[in-house]
């Protein structure tokens, strides 16, 4: 497993190589430009086999690979990321599945030795041959919790690692050492800072490196990779390890790799320009996940953000769609976070001074199942509340239309961002529907008098065609948080929520009453042009017009029954409200029954 240097000598070397099939093979070293000569073979244990080419990348036995030197020129990635790959070199994991799945089974202890030679019996390639090694301690060497508590119970030696099983940072790159040096492959370790399980926010790193991994020489360039955190993860209390494969250490493009890796040695980032010790501690951590799920990048980049005014705001650009939730102290109701077609942007209003964390969770939007991975970490220093920035309980984060509401069927909103601010306490949105869906809309608002009830009748829905406007009439000034719900028209199930936006008003002489109460016969494409108040002043001629079609006959029953007549395309007439507490409208919907169904229901105010 020596490598043999180039020096041209006058006298014949012989020197011995072994082959990943335990072949002992013998070699003359001449002078330049003569032809080695076979002295021997032994031990091939069965029967005579073909010896191993000595030309090219997939000789199994004896390589002439190139010297390996220092990283330099030709090793060094631009920093910041270019968003290209998240590997350093071009990788098809589909051409891995195979290999993946043998050295999966290889289960060799005896040797290091023994266990290199089984697990090259499926990789040609340098490329293979690293990756099936990778594969092998990801899966095998879990990280001994008990040792790194007890130094004095722990061995780093490859040997020691491959017998038990288990072994600190250390052992894992040791033995990733010794198993590539084995197989013919460049390997160093290296060691340095790490952002790992003990990193908190905003912490500076001196004294001894905590931390070590591998680089590989592959192609011609050096490459970073670290099976320690490729092969799973310690619970928070470090008391029990679990295997979570972890594609995104293996070869990882260096300009992500330095997000939570800072070697001893600055020429081992194989960054240009490299980072200082100060940039390390200062940016911001992005989690595997954050790239993994195809997130870009995160403004701002730094790992501490400090409110103006009472707010901090967090971007996250992406690929493709994505779905975000976040936490500030644990609960998400002191921000607004808006979906983006490619990201997400989120202020945030702590209500107390100090130091909060915030994380940041993330899923694909095709994700079948409901879990969120923590992306990203900050710490918010706040000096300063605003306690107009007070939300509603009720408010559910994303706020406001997105990608997302446009594939439930909510296209082009009249109002795209996610607050809206009325000062006369009434506003209208509209949208434009998919096909076949059917809306309700709910209000909610913190220390309301009003029962769910009463507060949905402060929202007239109006259809026409496949546009649907929502008229909000706020009973009082405050924060209300607009609720929307939809559901297939020919699904007879319950109405799923869809999104819903904040409210606010400011303005306390704001007092709309309720519009009429509605009845079942009151079909979603009829329109109320007036009276669109609820409660009708007593003793008072009140006008009517209301657009409905399909109709013979319409009366408003107050203290007397008043006919309506039609004039184009609406129902229109007067009534007077004296001597009645109620007034109703009602409709014949076929000329030849008499019988009258109720459509709408007002109040008259007591006298």
């Amino acid at each position: 497993g020596q490598r043999v240097s180039r020096e041209s000598c006058e006298q014949t070397q012989a020197v011995t190589s072994y082959s990943n099939k335990g072949t002992q093979v013998t070699v003359e070293i001449h002078p330049k430009d003569t032809t080695p000569q076979l002295l021997k073979k032994l031990s091939f244990g069965k029967g005579a086999q073909r010896l191993p080419s000595l030309r090219g990348q997939d000789n199994r036995g004896f390589q002439r690979t190139e010297a390996p030197r220092p990283p330099g020129g030709r090793d060094l990635h631009a920093y910041p990321w270019d968003k290209s790959s998240l590997k350093s070199m071009p990788v098809n994991l589909q051409e891995f599945e195979k290999l993946d799945a043998y050295a999966l089974k290889v289960n060799v202890k005896n040797s290091v030795e023994e266990l290199v030679t089984a697990l090259l019996e499926q990789a040609r390639t340098d490329l293979e041959k690293v990756r099936a090694i990778w594969m092998w301690i990801c899966h095998h060497i879990e990280y001994d919790v008990v040792g790194y508590h007890n130094k004095s119970q722990l061995s780093s030696k490859p040997i020691d690692v491959l017998q038990t099983g288990k072994s600190i940072c250390e052992g894992y790159a040791g033995l990733f050492e010794q198993m590539c040096s084995i197989a013919g492959i460049h390997c160093m370790k290296l060691s340095g800072y790490s952002k790992g399980y003990s990193y908190k926010i905003g912490q500076t790193f001196t004294g001894d490196s905590d931390h070590a991994w591998n680089a590989v020489y592959l192609d011609g360039r050096w490459h970073l990779l670290d099976s320690t955190w490729g092969s799973g993860a310690v619970d928070d209390s470090f008391t029990k390890f679990s295997f979570r494969y972890n594609e995104f250490y293996f070869l990882t493009h260096p300009a992500l790799f330095i997000n939570n890796h800072f070697p001893d040695n600055s020429n081992w980032q194989l960054l240009k320009p490299t980072l200082t010790l100060k940039d390390f501690e200062n940016n911001m951590l992005h989690n595997s996940s954050f790239y993994t799920l195809g997130l870009l990048t995160a403004q701002p980049q730094t790992a501490v953000i400090r409110t103006v005014n009472g707010k901090a705001s967090v971007s996250v650009d992406c690929r493709s769609a994505t779905l975000f939730k976040f936490e500030l102290k644990g609960t998400d109701e002191h921000g607004l976070m808006t979906l983006k077609k490619h990201g997400m942007k989120l202020d945030i209003y702590p209500q107390k001074t100090g130091s909060h964390k915030l994380q940041i969770f993330a899923k694909p939007s095709k994700a079948s199942e409901d879990v969120y991975n923590c992306v990203l970490e900050y710490v918010v220093e706040c000096e300063s509340v605003d306690k107009a920035m007070r939300f509603p309980k009720g408010l559910h984060q994303p706020v406001g239309p997105s990608w997302f509401t446009e594939r439930q069927g909510f296209l082009r909103p009249s109002h795209p961002d996610p607050v809206i601010h009325t000062n006369d306490g009434r506003c209208s949105l509209t949208f434009t529907l998919g096909k076949d869906i059917s809306v309700i809309a709910l209000l909610h608002c913190d220390n309301s008098s009003l029962t769910e009830a009463e507060r949905r009748q402060h929202i007239m829905q109006i259809r026409r065609g496949n546009q649907i406007e929502l008229k909000i009439h706020l009973p009082h000034a405050g924060n209300f948080v607009l609720k929307i719900y939809a559901k297939k028209k020919s699904d007879p199930g319950n109405y799923d929520y869809v999104f819903n936006y904040l409210i606010t008003c400011l303005n306390t002489e704001v007092k709309w009453p309720a519009f009429p109460q509605v009845y079942s016969k009151w079909a979603e494409d009829y329109e109320i042009l007036e009276p669109l108040s609820g409660l009708l002043q007593a003793n008072r001629n009140v006008q009517f017009k209301l657009k409905m079609h399909g109709i013979a006959k319409v009366l408003v029953q107050a203290d007397d029954a008043h006919p309506l007549t039609q004039s184009r395309g609406c129902w229109e007439g007067t009534c007077n409200t004296s001597g009645c507490r109620e007034v109703f409208v009602m409709v014949q919907e076929n000329a030849n029954h008499s019988f009258y169904s109720h459509v709408l229901k007002y109040e008259v105010e007591s006298q």
